[in-house]
């Protein structure tokens, strides 16, 4: 079952893109920031576990369809959800005959 399409997944890539660029805008060099420490930590933790268990199931995918999930990884690190968006789509498409 093809649970993405194509217009979904560019549209999410589109919306990641314009919410980087803002985030990256919006910081001021040299202003601190309001956030508690214990609360960035926390944070940063999730996010951590949330992106190995999310690698741990691309594993599993890779697996199951015969493909390689280890040429994924460096692209992975540096930018989890547009790499699992695009990684989705392409287990998606139909195995040619």
């Amino acid at each position: 079952m093809y649970v993405w399409s194509k217009r979904i997944v560019i549209g999410l890539l589109a919306a990641f893109a314009i919410l980087s660029a803002v985030f990256l805008v919006q910081g001021y060099p040299g202003e601190t920031s309001v956030l508690k420490v214990h609360t960035t930590r926390w944070i940063t933790m999730n996010y951590a576990g949330l992106v190995i268990w999310i690698f741990i199931w691309m594993i599993d995918q890779a697996r199951v369809r015969g493909k390689n999930v280890w040429l994924w990884l460096v692209p992975f690190l540096f930018a989890p959800l547009p790499v699992l968006m695009v990684y989705i789509l392409i287990l998606q498409r139909r195995a040619k005959t």
